[in-house]
C-alpha cells in the first residue's frame, strides 16, 4: 500500500526490517543504546557489533529523541536509533510523536533519501499498536507536509496484525492510498 506525499513515497509494508533495502532503517531504540531484544536485537544480530560500538560512543539520547550510526553489516548504510516512551511513563503520545518527527529530520540532514519505520515501542515498551499506528503515522504526514527532501518512507511491520493495524490507519489517515 502506497501514497505519494509531496514528492514522498510513503509505503506500508510487512516483513523484517533488517532485510529492507532502504538507505536507513530505525531502530526501536531505548535511552541508553543498548541493543537487547526486539528490533533492536534483530539489528544487533544482523549488523554485527560495529553498530553497539558506535551506539557506546554516543553514549545515549532522550526519550523522544534519535540518534544515527552506521548500518554495519545490514543492506541499510545507516541505522537512525529513535527513543520511544515506554507505556505508562506519560506524555506518550507526543513522545513517540518526536521520535517519528526527530528521526525523519534527521535523515532530511544527513540527506538520506529512502527510510523505514518499526512500529515503535510497541514491543517490550507496551505501547498499544493502534495508538502507535496514529501517531507514527500522523507525525509523518505532518513532517512530510511541510516540506521533506526524503524520497521513500516505509512503515515495515512485523506480522499480519501489525501490518493490518497500520494499514487501517494508513487508509483513514490518506484514503486515496492504494
Amino acid at each position: 500500500m502506497k501514497i505519494l506525499a509531496g514528492r514522498t513515497e510513503v509505503e506500508i509494508t510487512q516483513g523484517d526490517i533488517t532485510e529492507m533495502d532502504t538507505e536507513a532503517i530505525i531502530n526501536a531504540a531505548n535511552k541508553s543504546l543498548v541493543l537487547g531484544a526486539g528490533v533492536a536485537g534483530a539489528i544487533r544480530k544482523k549488523g554485527g557489533p560495529a553498530i553497539q560500538e558506535e551506539c557506546d560512543r554516543l553514549g545515549g539520547t532522550y526519550v523522544g529523541g534519535a540518534v544515527v550510526t552506521g548500518g554495519g553489516n545490514l543492506k541499510a548504510r545507516y541505522v537512525i536509533h529513535a527513543v520511544g516512551p515506554r507505556m505508562g511513563e506519560g506524555d506518550e503520545d507526543r513522545k513517540l510523536a518526536d521520535a517519528t518527527r526527530n528521526s525523519l529530520a534527521l535523515a532530511d540532514e544527513k540527506q538520506i533519501k529512502s527510510l523505514a519505520f518499526p512500529a515503535i515501542s510497541t514491543g517490550i515498551f507496551g505501547f498499544p499498536i493502534d495508538r502507535a499506528a496514529a501517531v507514527m503515522l500522523g507525525a509523518t504526514k505532518a513532517y512530510l507536509t511541510a516540506g521533506a527532501s526524503l524520497e521513500k518512507v516505509v512503515f515495515c511491520l512485523f506480522g499480519q496484525e501489525a501490518y493490518d493495524v497500520f494499514a487501517a490507519e494508513f487508509k483513514r489517515q490518506w484514503p486515496q492510498a492504494g
